[in-house]
């Protein structure tokens, strides 16, 4: 792939071979912004993952660099004055599913109510192409929509492992302080260690980088876990 002399030329402020600790790295990144837009900082995180296991979560990083989402709750019509209460931005039954089988998307997140599920199902075609359909696993399938709402707006963010085992997901903004980026970024490599699988494979963590949307990657050292221990 080629790239532009702006890019190269950011490559001749680091050794891209090199892993460098967390703040560093996020200092680096930032260092290394050439565009005029405040870009995303990306973290791509690579799991020692076996052919049955899977990765997928939810965590509220400690320092948040995203617009409030606006919230979709899917109940019945009894339960709507709550859920808009606590901050939803839109909440009822059969009202939203007719809009959305109308091609209505103007939500960020849909949470349903566990007895909604069996006709928000059937939003499969629309909701699951954009990565909205509810989803128990990610907390948006639900009884206690308060909670979630509560969370969904303090930043919930939810991150999976793709198909090759590798996590790609937004930890902050270049204007952002390097020190709450690496904090983000701590976060959810600690989440990890304190989640991953049973039966992971030694060193479940494989390698770290992070990046600017347009920059160059930075590797990140990443401790084996004989040095953890």
């Amino acid at each position: 792939m080629k790239h532009g002399k702006n890019y190269r030329e950011a490559l001749k402020k680091y050794d891209p071979q090199q892993s460098y600790a967390i703040d560093k790295a996020c200092e680096l990144v930032k260092s290394l912004h050439y565009v005029k837009f405040d870009e995303t900082v990306e973290l791509h995180v690579a799991l020692r993952l076996g052919k049955s296991q899977s990765v997928r979560d939810t965590l509220v990083f400690p320092n948040q660099f995203t617009a409030e989402k606006k919230v979709l709750v899917f109940c019945s019509e009894d339960r709507a004055k709550e859920a808009l209460d606590a901050g939803a931005a839109y909440a009822g039954s059969t009202e939203y599913i007719d809009k959305v089988k109308g091609g209505w998307l103007d939500f960020d997140i849909a949470v349903a109510t566990p007895d909604m599920m069996k006709d928000v199902g059937r939003l499969g075609m629309v909701l699951g192409r954009k990565g909205l359909m509810p989803n128990p696993k990610t907390g948006t399938v639900t009884n206690d929509i308060v909670s979630a709402i509560n969370e969904l707006k303090k930043g919930r963010t939810e991150y999976r492992a793709d198909k090759t085992g590798i996590i790609h997901i937004a930890v902050g903004k270049v204007s952002m302080e390097p020190a709450k980026v690496a904090e983000n970024v701590n976060t959810l490599l600690s989440e990890l260690n304190r989640k991953k699988p049973a039966d992971a494979k030694a060193d479940f963590i494989r390698s770290v980088s992070v990046s600017s949307s347009m920059g160059p990657g930075v590797w990140v050292e990443v401790a084996s876990e004989k040095e953890e221990a």
